[in-house]
């Protein structure tokens, strides 16, 4: 099972900047995305990046978060500008199913980061 580790949440004010990491335990051949949840809301999808980088992000977000990824690393990242209180949850990386060398690996998650933007 592959390991998800997230850093990078906090407090920040508004119109802040936070950058978002979640670092692999293995090679990452899958898509990545991060997610979001806040307090009695479902959870929405943030953003994905496929290996080759090409990146979508929701409409919530356009013009002030961007996915990125290193492969030789084995983490992606979520840099978050202009941020407003309404961009408080808790941001959880994900994983897509992958094979390495004949090995399977099903999606993963990680354990969710806080981040709080106070007005």
């Amino acid at each position: 099972q592959v390991q998800l580790v997230e850093s990078g949440g906090g407090l920040v004010q508004a119109g802040g900047s936070l950058r978002l990491s979640c670092a692999a335990s293995v090679q990452i051949f899958s898509i990545m995305a991060w997610y979001r949840q806040a307090p009695g809301k479902q959870r929405e999808l943030v953003a994905t990046i496929t290996r080759e980088g090409a990146a979508y992000v929701s409409d919530s977000v356009k013009g002030r978060f961007t996915i990125s990824r290193d492969n030789a690393e084995s983490t992606a990242y979520l840099q978050m500008d202009n941020l407003k209180p309404e961009d408080s949850a808790i941001y959880t990386c994900y994983l897509g199913p992958q094979a390495i060398n004949g090995k399977q690996y099903t999606e993963s998650w990680g354990q969710g980061t806080q981040v709080t933007v106070s007005s």
